[in-house]
């Protein structure tokens, strides 16, 4: 009997040494310590795949120049406002936006050589301007730098000032440039770009153009801004 005691006595006074701590493993009340959670989930970062439509506008200056067997203006300036819409595809691998994009503008620019054609001036007149273009840029989150490049389509309309007579061709040229784009407002974007584009040469007849047949030019650089939807 006397053993059972000393032994029960022995367990007893182990279990008290031992409640301390245990205790201590416990969180204490009001306690502000760290507290061990799991990750932090972070959703996917923006991208910029996806079908787009938009609008722009801009400014474009250029060159043309009216030359002939008889004659050549040299080189004159054309310029004037430039308004249309865009649509367009972006696919992006990693950091990596490659793109299409095609657009038309109505266009004001025009020019005027008064010292040529029997002193009424020679005329270059640009109505309208397409381009299909190829993009490829880089992203830094919203923020998209490009370069870009394709076809430009338009057309080229040339007379004498004030005759009332003119010839208009649609030539197919080339176009390149760069640009900036940055993405707000979830779907909404907004650009601002410039484009070198080269016409090549249409024909005058002779008769229209003062005397001879005449090859002209057109080449002009744009800069304008835009405004583009994004379809997710």
């Amino acid at each position: 009997m006397t053993r059972f005691i000393f032994a029960a006595c022995v367990t007893l006074f182990a279990a008290v040494l031992a409640a301390p701590s245990f205790a201590a493993d416990l969180p204490t009340p009001g306690y502000r310590g760290p507290a061990y959670k799991g990750p932090v989930y972070v959703g996917p970062g923006f991208s910029w795949t996806g079908f787009y439509a938009g609008i722009n506008g801009g400014y474009g200056f250029g060159k043309t120049n009216w030359s002939s067997g008889a004659f050549s203006t040299g080189d004159f300036n054309v310029k004037g406002g430039l308004v249309g819409g865009t649509l367009g595809y972006n696919l992006q691998t990693g950091s990596w936006v490659w793109g299409l994009e095609i657009d038309g503008d109505y266009s004001w620019m025009k020019g005027t050589n008064t010292k040529a054609c029997g002193g009424t001036g020679c005329e270059t007149d640009n109505n309208w301007l397409a381009t299909a273009r190829g993009r490829i840029g880089y992203a830094w989150d919203r923020f998209l730098p490009y370069i870009t490049g394709g076809a430009a389509f338009g057309n080229i309309k040339a007379g004498q000032a004030g005759s009332g007579t003119t010839v208009s061709t649609t030539r197919v040229g080339w176009t390149a440039g760069a640009g900036i784009e940055y993405a707000f407002l979830g779907s909404w974007s907004a650009k601002l770009e410039y484009l070198y584009a080269d016409l090549g040469k249409m024909s005058c007849d002779a008769v229209t153009c003062g005397g001879a047949v005449t090859d002209v030019s057109f080449k002009t650089s744009i800069v304008r801004v835009g405004l583009n939807y994004r379809f997710w």
